[in-house]
This record gives structure tokens, sequence and C-alpha cells, in this order.
């Protein structure tokens, strides 16, 4: 089932594109990554796809029921969150949890499950001792990684990351495709992530977009199915 699909997409930046006539699908149950050079609209490109930009041309179109014919939910986490100043009153336990309130009204109360899929997140990024700890008090790369837990707390259909290992050592971004693919693969969620370690990433991966120079100057997508196969990595 086809959650999002993009098709003739051009945008820029004052009168001249930084992206143009893109066209790609993003499926149920795929892990997707978005690639390429500095520079090359990655970020913008993942706005695009959630409307947070409005394209000069083409469309963007997203689903508006799930795989299980719910309504779908979007979870996204963008590049360096540093928003949080020391002032800022909640825990970390508690700005995760509240990731949890999209899947209910704000008045139920928790549930046993709700709490484990809470503690999962926070581990898979490392930060379960911190949970006591004010939000305020961390460091850049502590904050991003509780926003990468509270986004997956929510449990998403489609989850959008902006560079999600920036900060992470080589283990814990193996720790972290791992978990993704699991994410996948048990949970059918699709979860698309810009990201510049190709290598390190692409055996996790079912499908790469990765954004070149046109021959017009804008970046334009060349998209490559079965990764380990294009990449000489078939069995």
């Amino acid at each position: 089932m086809i959650l999002a699909s993009i098709r003739n997409l051009t945008f820029g930046y004052e009168h001249l594109p930084s992206l143009e006539d893109v066209s790609f699908d993003l499926e149920s149950g795929e892990f997707v990554g978005i690639t390429g050079p500095n520079g090359a609209s990655k970020s913008t490109l993942l706005k695009l796809i959630l409307g947070l930009l409005k394209p000069w041309s083409g469309n963007v179109v997203l689903s508006k029921q799930n795989s299980q014919g719910r309504k779908m939910t979007v979870g996204y986490v963008p590049q360096q969150i540093s928003s949080f100043n020391v002032g800022f009153p909640s825990t970390v336990l508690e700005l995760v949890r509240s990731g949890r309130y999209q899947k209910k009204k704000w008045y139920k109360r928790l549930e046993e499950h709700d709490h484990k899929a809470v503690q999962v997140a926070l581990e898979m990024v490392g930060m379960w001792e911190y949970r006591k700890k004010k939000v305020g008090d961390l460091s850049g790369g502590q904050k991003q990684k509780i926003i990468i837990a509270r986004v997956l707390a929510s449990e998403p259909d489609l989850l959008v990351m902006d560079e999600p290992t920036t900060g992470m050592d080589a283990e814990s971004r193996k720790g972290f495709y791992e978990f993704m693919r699991h994410q996948v693969n048990s949970h059918n969620r699709t979860v698309v992530m810009v990201t510049h370690d190709q290598d390190e990433v692409e055996s996790y991966l079912d499908k790469i977009i990765h954004i070149e120079k046109g021959e017009k100057g804008g970046w334009r997508c060349l998209t490559l199915n079965s990764c380990k196969e294009h990449f000489g990595q078939a069995d």
C-alpha cells in the first residue's frame, strides 16, 4: 500500500529551483534512506513530504489510512534539536510519555503497555537512566535522542527522520538501524531517514532515494530499489 505519493515535485527558494521534477512513492513496511551531498535539499524534501512547505509545482499525496484501514499517523524528527532551554520544566520521562497521548485522549490515563512503549523507546536511544532528569539540563545530543524516543513511543505508521543518528557512536548507530529494521518487519511501519552514512546503513534499507545534481542545476532524485543488489551485495 502506498502511504505517500510524490509526483513531479519542484520547489525552490527565491527564483531558483532547489528540487526539480522529483517523483517517488513510499509504501507500507519499507525502510527508506535519503542520501546525497551537502546542500542537496534533503531536509527540504522531508518538509515537502510532510506538508511543512508548499511545492512550486507537482503533488504530494499522503494516505489518510494505514494498511489496517485506521487513520494514518505520522512522526517527524527534525535535524539537531536545540530548542529546549535550561528552564524547560519537564523531565525526560514526562516528555516521552506525552508522545503516547497521540494514541488516546489527554484525559485518559496511560496503561501498562503505554509505559512499556515509553521505556523501550528510551532504552533504544540509551536514555532510560536519564528519565528523571530535566530536559533543559541535557546536552544537545541528549535532547536529540529524547525527541527520537518521544516519536518512537507514539508508534507512527510513517516515521520521518532527518539525520537521527547525529551524535551517536558506531555501536549505537548499528543498534538504531537494527531497531528501525525491526519496526518495519514486525510492525509494518514505514521509516524514512536522511543519512550521510550510506555505506553503514544500506544493508538495512529496502530503498535508497539518492539526490543528485540535474542537468539544469536543480537537484533530482534517483530511486534505487533492492539496495543490496544495486550496490553489488546480492547473495
